[in-house]
């Protein structure tokens, strides 16, 4: 009989002051309890403890919320906003949850399980995009122009649907 070994679990627990964009390409346990500023890009579950003060825009699988949050949040799977929860941004997920006494100013959209939104995605912005791609906001915006990336010209600037762009990396490297 075959012996499974137990995958170890990876946690992280944040309870200081720290800034930059931060991503995680393997699974993690993250909680902050400090504060955080920037970006932030998880696998995994990240909690934001009650004590917490967050002013990024983050990106992840599953997110608990029950601290203060200014910013964007995107979750694959899940966000969940407990009491005294503080959300000033927009939110996108397919599942959300927000306890009594929780506040969310900002608006909600609910995705699919893929990713996207009911109506086609999720939509960054170009400064997003650069950031995503790890290229100069520039270098987007002329790939744009020259119709060489997905993107959307509204209001003036530029929109990306995530899982198009996506979906455009996965083409452009069968073509290499």
């Amino acid at each position: 009989m075959a012996r499974r070994e137990r995958q170890e679990e990876k946690i992280l627990d944040v309870d200081a002051r720290m800034q930059g964009t931060i991503t995680f390409k393997d699974p993690v346990n993250l909680r902050i309890n400090g504060t955080f500023e920037g970006q932030l890009e998880t696998r995994g579950n990240l909690t934001i403890g009650e004590n917490a003060n967050v002013r990024a825009d983050i990106h992840g699988e599953r997110i608990i919320v029950a601290g203060k949050v200014t910013g964007n949040l995107s979750a694959s799977e899940s966000i969940t906003l407990l009491k005294p929860a503080v959300v000033q941004g927009d939110i996108g997920t397919p599942i959300l949850s927000v306890g009594e006494g929780a506040i969310l100013d900002g608006r909600c959209t609910m995705l699919n399980l893929s990713g996207g939104e009911a109506a086609g995605g999720h939509y960054l912005s170009l400064r997003d995009m650069a950031q995503y791609l790890e290229v100069e906001a520039k270098v987007v915006e002329e790939w744009a122009k020259q119709k060489k990336i997905p993107a959307q010209l509204h209001d003036g600037e530029w929109r990306f649907n995530k899982v198009a762009v996506d979906q455009w990396i996965q083409d452009e490297k069968i073509k290499s």
